[in-house]
This record gives structure tokens, sequence and C-alpha cells, in this order.
């Protein structure tokens, strides 16, 4: 007896669209499997897809997927000696292109999409995610989501740390995993049931924030810094504090800046890293003071078109790839003289671009800014984010509020 393939709209859960997940249905010996074709139709779609002619474009594109994926299926099959579901899933997986329950397809698919999206900074996290996934599996048959269970989150997590990774990785690439799973339960290729991320099976750790903020006198050592002017050293030193000026502005956010986003007294930018969200975003405002006019007016090119880039570091049309590439650059260029800088001025803490963005948080928040407002500066959807970001208090401040305690000791 050979097995079955055929094709199954799956009704059970609409998506928000008012799609169904299309699947492959294997049977054999009565018993039946299903698996993701990543096509999702409506049910008067998925009828138009069954007649023998479609006439819409659309639907004969989809109808020659399907029949595609039915024919490796069957092929799959066919050159089995002896058929099992379990052989079936590592062969059919492993063939090119073809829809598995694989999590390394998972991936492969979010990131063609981050990539076409332009994101190709997230795609850039996600395939090192799946790098060291992979690099963890250590075997010829792909991983299936039924693979990923608590112990085996547990063992990856485990292996990570012990090649010398930190808990805060550890994280970044379990959230990832997370994402493709939570996609795979969408798309239907797992059932919810066996969804391993709980806090009763298995929690995502979350590494200790390690405070990066500067302290006011230490921002002003560089603010002061004697730089070569209009050297690489000076260039540097004056994007870093245009940084921790505008709301600690990201680096791609710099780069991304047109004279169209500057008005009199504001800038206004949406960040990268949220622009495309489903989410209504509001914009981040900046107070342009002296000290940006100065920075604005020493690097920025000539002449202020609207949409022409500030700083001269992107040019029009870049893919996203090359994109990544740029700011990437700068961000080493910028990191390189600016750690020059702190030593020279014996400044005991790592400083780099990262570094201006929580400084801005902190000295806000030790000036007595309200949190909500570092909030809004930083662009950031929820105040935990925020919390995040602050730094401690100044050894000083502690001990002052520490004395207040005992304030009744002060002698008349």
């Amino acid at each position: 007896m050979s097995a079955i393939v055929s094709l199954y709209l799956d009704t059970r859960r609409q998506k928000n669209d008012g799609t169904y997940p299309v699947k492959l249905r294997v049977t054999f010996k009565r018993k039946q499997q299903y698996y993701p074709t990543g096509i999702n139709l409506t049910e008067s779609q998925w009828e138009k897809v069954g007649k023998p002619k479609p006439r819409e474009d659309y639907i004969k594109d989809t109808k020659a997927l399907l029949e595609t994926a039915c024919s490796r299926a069957e092929k799959v099959i066919r050159d089995l000696p002896l058929f099992t579901f379990e052989e079936f899933e590592t062969r059919y997986a492993g063939t090119v292109g073809a829809p598995s329950n694989s999590v390394f397809a998972g991936f492969e698919r979010y990131i063609e999409q981050l990539t076409k999206e332009g994101r190709a900074g997230t795609g850039s996290s996600y395939r090192c995610a799946l790098n060291a996934i992979q690099n963890y599996h250590q075997s010829k048959a792909p991983l299936t989501y039924r693979d990923v269970t608590p112990q085996w989150l547990q063992g990856f997590e485990k292996w990570m740390l012990s090649i010398g990774n930190s808990i805060t990785t550890v994280g970044i690439y379990l959230r990832s995993l997370r994402t493709i799973y939570n996609r795979a339960i969408e798309d239907g290729a797992i059932d919810r049931e066996n969804y391993p991320f709980t806090k009763r099976r298995y929690q995502v750790p979350t590494g200790r924030n390690v405070k990066k903020a500067l302290t006011l006198a230490d921002i002003e050592k560089i603010f002061h810094y004697p730089a070569e002017p209009m050297s690489a050293e000076d260039r540097a030193r004056d994007l870093w504090l245009f940084s921790y000026l505008c709301n600690g502005m990201n680096p791609k956010d710099m780069c991304r800046l047109t004279y169209q986003q500057i008005g009199s007294t504001h800038i206004r930018f949406v960040r990268a890293k949220t622009e495309r969200t489903k989410r209504e975003v509001k914009p981040i405002v900046v107070a342009i003071t002296d000290d940006v006019w100065r920075i604005i007016a020493k690097w920025g090119q000539k002449p202020a078109i609207p949409h022409r880039y500030v700083f001269g570091v992107l040019e029009p049309g870049m893919s996203a790839e090359r994109e990544l590439a740029v700011v990437q650059q700068f961000v080493k260029t910028i990191n390189k003289y600016i750690s020059r800088i702190a030593q020279d001025l014996g400044i005991d803490k790592e400083v780099t671009t990262y570094t201006a963005r929580h400084s801005f948080s902190t000295v806000l928040k030790r000036s007595g800014a309200p949190i909500e407002f570092i909030s809004e500066s930083l662009g950031h959807q929820d105040i935990r984010t925020t919390e995040n970001y602050l730094d401690s208090f100044e050894d000083e401040v502690k001990l002052q509020y520490a004395n207040a305690l005992t304030s009744f000791k002060k002698t008349v």
C-alpha cells in the first residue's frame, strides 16, 4: 500500500486577513498527517483553485505552486523503500524549495521576508540565531517543531553558555526561535498544545542589563575634548554628541536623517526600527539646541535640500543589504575614535554609540525628568523598556539620600 497525497484547507483557525492555511495531507493505512504549504486562501479562492482551468492569474499561479508541492511529496514517497511518516518528513523537509515543518525552513522564509521588506539588520540577527541553532542540532535530519521541547531548549541554553556566549545572546536567539515557532502555529505547521515557551515549561532567559551610561562629568570631558579640527576624530566626537543631544538617536536613524525632518526648532522622525510596525507610531520630537545646530552646520551636506541625507553616510537607492553594511561601518568608525577619546580622558567605561543613548536617558533621570517623558523621547512603546535603559543613581546621590534618613542627628 502506498501513501496518498492530497490538499486540504484547514478552516479551524481563520487568519486575520480572512484566509485559512492550505496543507498537504498524507494518508497511509488510514492515518493522516498534515504539512504546511506556506499558502493561505479564502474559501472562495480555494474553490477556484479546485477548478480544472481557473481564469485569474493569481489562482493559476497558486494552483501551480500547490501542484508542485504535491508532485514533490509524491516523488519522495515513490523513492522510499518503506514508507513511514518519520522518513517522509525527513526527506520532504530536505527537498529544495519544498514547504515543510522544518524549523530551518521557517527561519529561511522569515529571513527572506525581512530582506524583501528592507529589514536587513533584523534579518542578519535571525541569520545568527539560525546558524547557532544549526550548529547545536548537529544532525543530518532537519530540526522539526516537534523536536523543540523544553528539554531541547534547556540543552541549547546550556550549550550556548558553555561555548562562551552571554545569557543576553542566548535570550536574543531563543526569542527569534520563539517568533518562528509562533509563525508556524499561525500557519498550522504545529499545534499550540505542543508550545514549549510557557512559564511552566521553558522561559527564555533575560540577561541582567549591564549599565552603560556615563556621568555628566564624563560627558563634559568628551564635549570639551580638543580633537584636531575637521579630523576623523573630531567628526566621531561630534556625531556621538549629536546622538546624545538628540534623544539618544540610533546611528541608523542618524544616517537616514534628511533635511526635511529638521524644522526651525525641532527634529521629527520615526525610528527605522518601528516604521513598519502595524501599530500607529508617534514620531520622536527632538528639541534643537545651539550645539545641535552647530554639529549640523559643521558636518551636514550642502546645500540643505529637503530629501538630502544630512550627514552624507547613505546614498539614495541603496539596497537594504548595502545600507546595513554602510551603517555598520559608520558605527564601527565612531566607536573606534570615541573609544580612543575615552581612554585618553581616563574614562574607565566602554564608550560606544550605544553609550550615548543610555547616557541621554540616565542623565535625564538623574535631573528629575519623569520616566514617561524619557520613554516618549526614546520612542519606546512600553515603559518597561525604558526602565531597562536607566542606570542607577550615582554613589554620591545614594549617600545623600541615605544621610537624609537620619537628618534629625544634625547638630543645631
